[in-house]
């Protein structure tokens, strides 16, 4: 441990430093929207989601690569193509619901290797793998500013529509006979997770982040007596397992991504062993 504390406290080790400030600041809003996701039973959603903001990410390295838009930074195409997800996942919802589980595979599927073509079609000094399960590296000061913005609008929503929150996860039929706006809530929910995947895709990478989201809310979701208390525990085991992943990954130099994935697991395990007993 006197190792780590001298690389954060080393000048040269900045992007360490915000590696921890970013796992903190991120975790309240995946303990909210993760809790909601597991509680809703459409985790699943978050994983096509996922999958198909590597396109955006492909597409933005090529288009710098080959026309010379330095402007697209990785994370603004990977945003669009989140956003682009979730709007072909709310219209199916709306208009083939029979056929949902088509297009979750489609998006899941589809914007993957879409996402992969493009980086084959770049130099071969981007790697994917950065992007796939994350790279300290590529953590920025302005992630911190977006990711705290993140979590006052993820607050706002909770703390402003928690019955109907609390509605649409327990009984999305009964909050539209209520005259609460579940659709519209629904899709506000995907593109929040849209975002929030968005946000931490440095840290653990497109293919991990979704068990961040999941992991810790699942784990929390035996213990808590309502689903408030669940987003606050959740939120509190991604922080401790995003830091202990962390400091592992720094001391043993394993990927970043796979160690805080592995730890989170292990809570997850904790808790249902807990459970048992």
């Amino acid at each position: 441990m006197g190792e780590l504390f001298s690389l954060l406290g080393d000048p040269s080790f900045g992007f360490l430093r915000l590696a921890f400030i970013l796992a903190l600041l991120a975790s309240p809003a995946f303990g909210m929207i993760g809790s909601v996701l597991v509680v809703r039973r459409i985790s699943y959603l978050a994983g096509a989601i996922a999958h198909a903001v590597l396109s955006g990410v492909g597409f933005a390295l090529f288009a710098q690569y080959k026309w010379g838009w330095t402007w697209l930074d990785p994370r603004l195409g990977a945003l669009g193509a989140g956003l682009l997800a979730v709007a072909l996942l709310a219209a199916g919802r709306r208009w083939a619901a029979d056929r949902e589980d088509s297009l979750i595979s489609v998006l899941w599927s589809v914007g993957m290797a879409v996402g992969l073509l493009f980086l084959a079609a770049t130099p071969a000094s981007v790697d994917p793998m950065s992007y796939l399960f994350g790279n300290l590296l590529l953590v920025t000061s302005g992630d911190l500013w977006w990711v705290g913005l993140l979590d006052v609008v993820v607050l706002t929503l909770v703390v402003g529509g928690y019955q109907s929150l609390r509605a649409l996860c327990f009984d999305a039929t009964w909050a539209d006979l209520r005259g609460i706006p579940a659709g519209r809530l629904y899709t506000l929910l995907l593109m929040l997770t849209a975002v929030t995947i968005v946000m931490m895709m440095s840290l653990v990478g497109i293919v991990l982040v979704v068990a961040l989201l999941t992991l810790p809310a699942a784990a929390a979701e035996r213990p808590a007596k309502s689903l408030g208390q669940m987003m606050g525990l959740a939120a509190l085991l991604c922080w401790v397992g995003s830091w202990a992943g962390l400091s592992l990954s720094v001391m043993t130099d394993w990927p970043s991504g796979p160690t805080i994935i592995i730890v989170v697991g292990l809570l997850y395990l904790a808790a249902h062993v807990t459970r048992w007993r």
